[in-house]
C-alpha cells in the first residue's frame, strides 16, 4: 500500500477514526501495531513473518542482555548482528556476491548458482531500526523495552516502515510510555507537511520520471546539453521523492501524535560534501555515523586511519542502498571525496583551512563551496542512477565532452529546474519566511489547496512506486 494510493485514505480515516474515538491508550497503541502490519501485509502478507521474526528475535536477544556479563553481552549483540545482517545478505546480496565471484573468477553462469527471491519491501530500513535498538542496549544507552507489544509498534510503525526515516528507539519508544497529545494545531502541521510531500512526489517527482527514465535509457542517442538537464531533473527527482516520502510520514506520525526527528535539510545548499551529508537522509548518516564510523574507530585514531573509515563506511553506506557496483561506486566516490573535504578543511591537522582562501571573502568562499559540491553530487548521482558502470561513465563521457545528439529540452523539466534553483537561491538569501504556511496566514489554505488540486490533476496514470521502496 502507497502513501500515494486511494486505498491509502480509506485505511488512513479509518485509523484515525479509531484512534479518536478509543481513549485508552494500550488499546490505540493495539490499534496502530495490527493496523501497521496490515499496511505491510498489503504488499504480501507472507513478509509479515519475516518482520515479525526479526523484531521477536532482537527484542529477545536485548532483553537477555540485562545483568549478564560483557562477555555473554558480546556474544548475545554478535548473534543479533548475524541474524539481522544475514537475513538482510540473504535477500538482497546473495545473489550479488555469487554473480560477482563468478565473474571474478572467469566461471561461467550454471543453473540453479542463483536464487530467485523477492526484496521484501522496507527490509534495510527496519533491519537498521532494530539493530540500532540492539546496540543501544548492549552499550548500555538504553534500557531494554519491558513490553514487547510496544517495541513490535516501534519496528513496525506505519509511516516509517517501508522507506524511513530510519527511527532511533530512544526517540520512538519514550513516547509510547505516556498518551498521546492530539490537537488541531498538531494536525495542522502534519496535514501541511504531507501534502507537500504528496505534492513533491507526485507533481514533480512522477512527472519529472517522464524526462528521468527515457534520458538513461537512451543516453547514447542524447547530445550533451540533455545529459545534462536530464541530470538536474533527476537530482531534482530523487530529492523530491524521497524527502516528499519522509515528509508524508513525518506528518502522519504528528497527526497521531507522534514526532520523527527532520530527515532532509535543503541538501543542495550544502557548501561542502561534509555539509551535503548533515543534510541529505539525515537519519542514514546518523546511523552510519554513529553504529559504524565511530566503531570503526572514527578520529580518534590517527589522519590515515580517520579517511579510511570515513572510505569504508560510505562504500557500506552505497551497498546498503543496493546489490549493484554502481552503488558501491557511488559510496566509494562520496568516501573519497569526505576525506579529500576533511584534508582540505584542516580537521586532521587542526590548520586552519588554505591561507590563501583566508583572502578570499566570504561570499566567493562559499560560493566555490557549493559550486564545487554540487558537481560532486551531481557525478554520484550518475552512478546512483545508471544501471551499471559503463552506461554511467558513457554518460559522463557524453556530458563533459558536451556531445553531439539527439536534444530534448522537455518544457516541464526545464521548468522545475529553472524554479527549485530560485526557491533555493531565496532560501539562501535569507528568505525562508517567504515559504511559511503557518495556520494564521492567508495564503496558507489556497497554497495548499492548490497542491492538493495539481495531485489530483495530474495523478500519474502508470504506477510510480517510491525511488526508495526497492533499497
Amino acid at each position: 500500500m502507497l502513501f500515494t494510493q486511494i486505498e491509502f485514505y480509506f485505511f488512513l480515516a479509518a485509523v484515525l477514526m479509531a484512534i479518536l474515538v478509543i481513549r485508552q491508550h494500550r488499546v490505540q497503541k493495539a490499534v496502530l501495531l495490527v493496523a501497521s502490519y496490515y499496511f505491510y501485509a498489503y504488499w504480501d502478507w507472507r513478509f509479515s513473518g519475516l518482520l515479525l521474526a526479526c523484531t521477536a528475535v532482537n527484542f529477545w536477544l536485548a532483553g537477555r542482555m540485562e545483568g549478564s556479563s560483557p562477555s555473554r553481552r558480546r556474544l548475545l549483540v554478535s548473534a543479533a548482528l548475524v541474524y539481522s545482517l544475514g537475513v538482510l545478505a540473504l535477500f538482497k546480496y546473495f545473489n550479488f556476491f555469487i554473480d560477482s565471484f563468478r565473474a571474478m573468477c572467469g566461471l561461467p553462469d550454471s543453473p540453479g548458482s542463483t536464487i530467485n527471491l523477492i526484496l521484501p519491501v522496507g527490509i534495510s530500513f527496519y533491519t537498521f531500526q532494530t539493530l540500532s535498538y540492539t546496540i543501544d542496549v548492549y552499550r548500555g544507552n538504553l534500557p531494554h523495552c519491558r513490553r514487547f507489544s510496544d517495541f513490535a509498534l516501534f519496528v513496525a510503525f506505519f509511516p516509517q516502515l517501508v522507506a524511513g526515516p530510519i527511527v532511533r528507539a530512544s526517540e520512538f519508544l519514550p513516547q509510547l510510555e505516556t498518551p498521546r497529545t492530539l490537537g488541531w494545531a498538531r494536525a495542522y502541521d502534519g496535514f501541511r507537511q504531507f501534502v507537500i510531500g504528496l505534492f513533491k512526489k507526485v507533481f514533480i517527482a512522477d512527472r519529472l520520471a517522464a524526462f528521468v527514465d527515457p534520458g538513461f535509457e537512451n543516453a547514447a542517442a542524447l547530445d550533451g546539453i540533455t545529459l545534462w538537464l536530464v541530470l538536474l531533473a533527476y537530482a531534482i527527482q530523487i530529492y523530491c521523492d524521497f524527502s516528499g516520502y519522509s515528509d508524508m510520514a513525518i506528518g502522519l506520525a504528528r497527526v497521531m501524535g507522534y514526532d520523527f526527528t527532520r530527515n532532509f535539510d535543503h541538501p543542495y545548499l550544502a557548501t561542502s560534501i561534509q555539509d551535503f551529508w548533515r543534510r541529505w537522509h539525515i537519519s542514514l548518516s546518523s546511523w552510519l555515523r554513529d553504529y559504524l564510523y565511530v566503531p570503526l574507530g572514527g578520529n580518534r585514531l590517527g589522519r590515515v586511519r580517520t579517511q579510511v573509515n570515513l572510505f569504508l563506511t560510505m562504500v557500506l553506506g552505497g551497498l546498503w542502498h543496493g546489490a549493484n557496483w554502481t552503488f558501491v561506486i557511488w559510496g566509494a566516490w562520496h568516501g573519497f571525496a569526505l576525506a579529500v573535504d576533511r584534508m582540505v578543511s584542516g580537521k586532521d591537522t587542526g590548520n586552519p583551512p588554505m591561507r590563501r582562501a583566508r583572502h578570499i571573502p566570504a561570499f566567493l568562499r562559499s560560493l566555490f563551496g557549493w559550486g564545487t559540491t554540487l558537481l560532486i553530487v551531481l557525478f554520484g548521482w550518475v552512478f546512483f542512477r545508471s544501471p551499471d558502470l559503463d552506461s554511467a561513465l558513457m554518460i559522463l563521457s557524453r556530458m563533459l565532452s558536451l556531445a553531439d545528439g539527439v536534444a530534448w529540452h522537455d518544457p516541464f523539466a526545464v521548468g522545475v529546474i529553472v524554479i527549485f534553483s530560485a526557491y533555493n537561491a531565496l532560501l539562501a538569501a535569507g528568505k525562508s519566511s517567504w515559504f511559511d504556511l503557518k495556520p494564521d496566514t492567508i495564503r496558507a489554505p489556497a497554497i495548499l489547496l492548490t497542491m492538493i488540486w495539481l495531485v489530483i490533476a495530474f495523478y500519474p496514470k502508470e504506477f510510480q512506486p517510491f525511488i526508495y521502496f526497492r533499497f
